[in-house]
C-alpha cells in the first residue's frame, strides 16, 4: 500500500486496532533483501512521502522526506556543490533499482566512503517516526551540534523496519571535493594487504580503500587478480598528485591512475549498477539483474588478509572496505544456476566469525532457507527494546537484527 501523506497515520491506526501485522517500506525496490517476514502482512510504503522538506546550504543540512530517491537528494545538493557522503545501495544506478534515503537508513548498509566519512547513521541529525500505533515522534534536530532528545537516530538505523516507520531524515552535508583521482593496484593478496595497512596508518586521508577479489576483477574485464581501488580527493592539485605520487612510490605493483568519471562507472558496476556512457578506459558493462546470493560480510579489518585468500570465496565477487572490515559478495547475476551453496554459505559465516566478525544474507536462491543473521550478544536487549516499541509485534514480523529466525519458520 502507497497511501498519500494526509493518509498514513489514519491506515496505521487501523492496522494497530486490528493487530494487523505490517512492513514498513520505503520504495519497495529491496523488499527481497534480509529475512522473509514470518507472517502475511501489509506493505506500507512511504512513497508519496517524497521531496526536500528543507535546505539549509549554509549550514550543511538537509531534511528530506523518507520516501525521496538517494539520486534525488545528490542532485538537490549538487546544485550548491554539496552532496551526501554515503554510497548508494547495491544495485543502484541507470537502469538499476532506485533506493530512497529512508531505506538506506533502516538497512543501516555503508560502503566504501565509510573509511573517511564513517557511516550512514554518523550523518544522521534528525528523524521523525511513526510508531506501530500511528503516534508520532521527533528525535535530534536540524542543525550539526544538537543533544535534543533521545538518540534515535542510531537505533532507527539498521532496525529494518522493526521499530517504526521513518518518515523523515535530517541529515549533514558535506562540500563535494573540487578533484578526485583514484589509483589502482593489481597484485597478490600480501602486497595488497601490506600497503592497505601503509596506507591506514599514514598521513595520507583516502576517500575509500576498496579490496576487490580476482573474481570481480575478472568480471570487471580485468586481469583475475585481487585489487586494490583507492580514491583520493582534495581542493589543491598539486596535493591530488602528491598523494598519487606518494602511492606511486610506496608500492613496487604497478600503479593505474582513474579519472573521477572512470571511478564512478567501476564503482557503480561493482553495487550491480549500470553507468552510462563510459570512458574509453572503463571496465565492460557488469549485468544489473539481482545475484542468486548477496551476502554482506565483516570482520576484523587486521584479519582481511585471511577472509580475502579462503576458499569459501569461491564463485563469489567480493568488494571489502579495506578499512573497517565490511563489505559485500554476490554471485555473478548473469548465471542461471549459483555455483555457490548453502554449505559454503554458512562455512564462510563460519569463518567469519572466527574472523572477528559477522555474515548477513541479504539475498538467497529460493529453498536455500539460511537465517539472514544469527543471534547476537545483546538479543535480551535488542527483544526488550522491540517490546517497548511494538508490544504487539506488529512490525516486520521476524525481521528484528540479532535475533534469528528459527529454519523450521522459513
Amino acid at each position: 500500500m502507497r497511501p498519500e501523506p494526509s493518509e498514513l497515520q489514519e491506515l496505521v491506526r487501523d492496522l494497530h486496532r486490528q493487530r494487523s501485522a505490517w512492513l514498513p517500506a520505503g520504495l519497495g525496490s529491496r523488499l527481497d533483501w534480509g529475512p522473509p517476514v514470518q507472517e502475511p502482512c501489509t506493505v506500507v510504503s512511504c512513497a508519496a512521502l517524497r521531496g526536500v522538506r528543507e535546505f539549509n546550504p549554509g549550514d550543511f543540512t538537509i531534511t528530506v522526506a523518507a520516501g525521496t530517491p538517494l539520486v534525488e537528494v545528490q542532485e538537490a545538493l549538487g546544485h550548491q556543490a554539496q552532496w551526501l557522503s554515503v554510497d548508494a545501495p547495491w544495485g543502484d544506478g541507470e537502469g538499476g533499482a532506485a533506493g530512497s534515503i529512508g531505506g538506506l537508513v533502516a538497512r543501516g548498509l555503508a560502503g566504501g566512503y565509510r573509511q573517511r566519512y564513517l557511516g550512514v547513521r554518523d550523518q544522521l541529525i534528525g528523524i521523525a517516526l511513526m510508531r506501530a500505533d500511528g503516534v508520532t515522534a521527533r528525535a535530534g534536530g536540524k542543525v550539526v551540534k544538537n543533544v535534543a532528545g533521545y538518540d534515535l537516530m542510531r537505533l532507527f538505523t539498521g532496525s529494518w523496519g522493526s521499530l517504526g516507520l521513518i518518515t523523515e531524515l535530517t541529515l549533514r552535508t558535506l562540500p563535494q571535493p573540487p578533484l578526485r583521482r583514484s589509483v589502482c593496484f593489481q597484485g597478490g593478496a600480501a602486497e595488497l594487504a601490506g600497503l592497505s595497512r601503509w596506507l591506514l596508518g599514514s598521513s595520507l586521508s583516502p576517500e575509500r580503500i576498496d579490496w576487490w577479489n580476482s573474481n570481480l576483477a575478472a568480471a570487471a574485464g580485468l586481469p583475475p587478480e585481487p585489487l586494490l581501488l583507492i580514491g583520493l580527493a582534495s581542493v589543491d592539485a598539486a596535493t591530488l598528485q602528491e598523494q598519487v605520487r606518494c602511492l606511486q612510490e610506496r608500492c613496487v605493483l604497478p600503479a593505474r591512475v582513474l579519472e573521477a568519471a572512470t571511478t564512478g562507472t567501476w564503482l557503480a558496476r561493482a553495487r550491480g549498477g549500470k553507468a552510462a556512457a563510459p570512458p574509453t578506459d572503463a571496465v565492460p558493462t557488469i549485468p544489473t539483474t539481482a545475484p542468486a546470493w548477496l551476502l554482506r560480510l565483516g570482520v576484523s579489518p587486521d584479519r582481511l588478509e585471511t577472509l580475502m585468500q579462503d576458499q569459501a570465496l569461491a564463485g563469489l565477487a567480493v568488494d571489502m572496505a579495506a578499512g573497517s572490515g565490511l563489505g559485500l559478495a554476490w554471485t555473478d547475476p548473469a548465471e542461471a544456476q549459483a555455483a555457490v551453496t548453502s554449505s559454503q554459505v554458512l562455512a564462510l559465516r563460519s569463518l567469519c566469525v572466527q574472523l572477528g566478525g559477522h555474515l548477513t544474507v541479504l539475498r538467497q536462491p529460493p529453498g536455500a532457507s539460511l537465517p539472514a543473521w544469527l543471534d547476537a550478544p545483546s538479543r535480551p536487549l535488542i527483544e526488550a527494546i522491540k517490546r517497548r516499541f511494538d508490544p504487539a509485534g506488529q512490525l516486520a514480523p521476524g525481521r528484528l537484527p540479532g535475533v534469528a529466525q528459527s529454519l523450521s519458520t522459513l
